[in-house]
């Protein structure tokens, strides 16, 4: 046990607070501190010391009152005394790491040793003050512990994006009207909190969009942008993607030699990018909807919730709709996350942005590889339009690749008769065909390619089905 006897922050004059200058923004605004001590005039000082420079200052006198307080929301960081009436603060921060609390902890003491600080070390504390301190040295300890979070945040998402890493464009490309009503869509959503849920085939540009949600929102503007972490719920193994969201404490499964923090804990103040999120397993699929609904999460072995930040965006490339009816998507979790939704439209929807798309991908991809870009190539183009494009803007992107490294469009594949569609009638090969029965002609030649299937032929065309049965009734079809 600690001895009984503290020495009172009275004990030696405290060094004069250095104020924020006026109109000058706190580096820590967005930051909260628990102070753990049991005399006031301790608390007082770290109180007046802290409150001006931090987002969040709360007190307690005991272990008790700060679980009490630590139950009820998140904190960046603690300051701990050791002497606390009934347990100590050593015996709560081992506690504290048991349960998966994974911010810093700063411990302080009158009465210093060897084993106390070895202690201290073990149960894992950030810092260690000596008792009477002054204002500079617990500033600066306060200091060092918010930037090792900070460049922790900062290490784990570069990590991340080098791992998974896709050069995929940083803006939408093309001036057709569906891509221009996407953005237009994404624009709106953006400056909201609400989750969003994007539907798109694979290649469509997804993640696009949701890093344009991102950075469009004020979660990702500005000089204190949170950061955008994406993870593929389709490339995690399922025994560690509950570890893997959540995070979990030491020993809470073989192998979890020391705890870890969760991806939600890495992405608090910015946004959680939950790619093929149909893939998730159906247990994780319950405790993502609890999370999006209560806002905390539970680290896996833990017993403690932790209060989270984080706007979630989900994507799909499948129907969750028939997902749900085949009982492989929670139902509730569907309602839960389509309160937005945003569709990536096919590139054989927007054709007209696909020379565009090839002059940006030649002139990005020309500088990446050190070759010249191809020349405009309008016969290339067109033969390209011909292509059905089942990979999407990923599939061009790659073509284009391809293509500046031959020297040459590589573009022999669109002549497939399975991923055609119909050309256009030229001026010469129209005649004097009215407007009226060259219209007719490409409709039905959308229907035969889709071998009768009007609501594929209707999206193909831009119309409605009704529109397309009108149409083809007029005709005797």
């Amino acid at each position: 046990m600690m001895p009984a006897h503290k020495n009172s922050s009275e004990e030696k004059p405290l060094t004069t607070l250095p104020a924020v200058a006026a109109g000058e923004l706190s580096p820590w605004r967005h930051q909260s501190v628990l102070v753990v001590d049991d005399e006031p005039g301790m608390v007082s000082f770290l109180q007046r010391s802290l409150t001006p420079r931090c987002g969040w200052v709360a007190t307690a006198g005991s272990v008790e009152q700060a679980a009490e307080l630590l139950s009820r929301r998140h904190f960046d960081l603690i300051v701990l005394d050791i002497a606390l009436p009934g347990r100590s603060g050593v015996e709560w921060l081992h506690q504290l790491r048991e349960q998966g609390f994974a911010g810093d902890v700063v411990l302080m003491t009158a009465y210093a040793d060897l084993e106390t600080a070895i202690d201290a070390l073990r149960a894992g504390a950030a810092d260690f003050l000596l008792k009477p301190f002054s204002v500079a040295q617990m500033l600066n300890a306060v200091k060092r512990c918010f930037e090792r979070s900070s460049l922790r945040r900062e290490n784990f998402v570069l990590r991340r994006e080098l791992d998974q890493r896709d050069d995929s464009v940083e803006g939408m490309i093309g001036n057709s009207i569906i891509i221009r009503e996407v953005c237009t869509r994404i624009k709106r959503i953006a400056p909201t909190p609400s989750t969003v849920l994007i539907h798109g085939e694979s290649g469509t540009g997804k993640e696009l969009a949701a890093r344009a949600l991102h950075r469009m929102s004020p979660r990702g503007a500005g000089r204190d942008a949170g950061p955008f972490v994406p993870i593929n719920c389709a490339a995690i193994a399922e025994e560690i993607i509950e570890s893997e969201l959540f995070g979990h404490i030491k020993g809470a499964f073989t192998g979890a030699s020391s705890g870890r923090e969760g991806l939600f804990y890495y992405a608090r103040g910015g946004t959680l990018f939950l790619d093929e999120i149909s893939e998730l397993p159906l247990p994780v699929q319950a405790k993502l909807l609890r999370v999006l609904e209560e806002r905390r999460v539970r680290p896996v072995g833990s017993e403690q919730e932790v209060p989270v930040d984080v706007r979630v965006v989900a994507a799909t490339n499948r129907d969750l709709v028939a997902e749900v009816a085949a009982g492989r998507f929670r139902s509730d979790l569907y309602y839960r996350l389509q309160v937005v939704e945003v569709r990536m439209p096919p590139l054989r929807d927007r054709l007209e942005d696909l020379p565009d798309l090839v002059d940006y991908f030649s002139g990005q991809l020309a500088a990446r590889l050190g070759v010249p870009e191809l020349p405009r190539d309008e016969a290339a183009l067109a033969r390209l339009c011909h292509y059905r494009w089942p990979g999407n803007v990923r599939e061009l992107k790659n073509l284009v690749e391809r293509s500046l490294i031959l020297g040459y469009f590589a573009d022999d594949f669109a002549a497939d008769d399975e991923t055609a569609v119909p050309p256009a009638p030229t001026p010469e090969s129209a005649g004097d065909e009215s407007l009226a029965a060259i219209e007719r002609r490409h409709i039905l030649g959308v229907l035969d390619i889709c071998k009768g299937n009007k609501s594929e032929a209707a999206r193909r065309l831009g119309v409605s089905r009704k529109t397309l049965e009108r149409k083809c009734a007029a005709w005797g079809v």
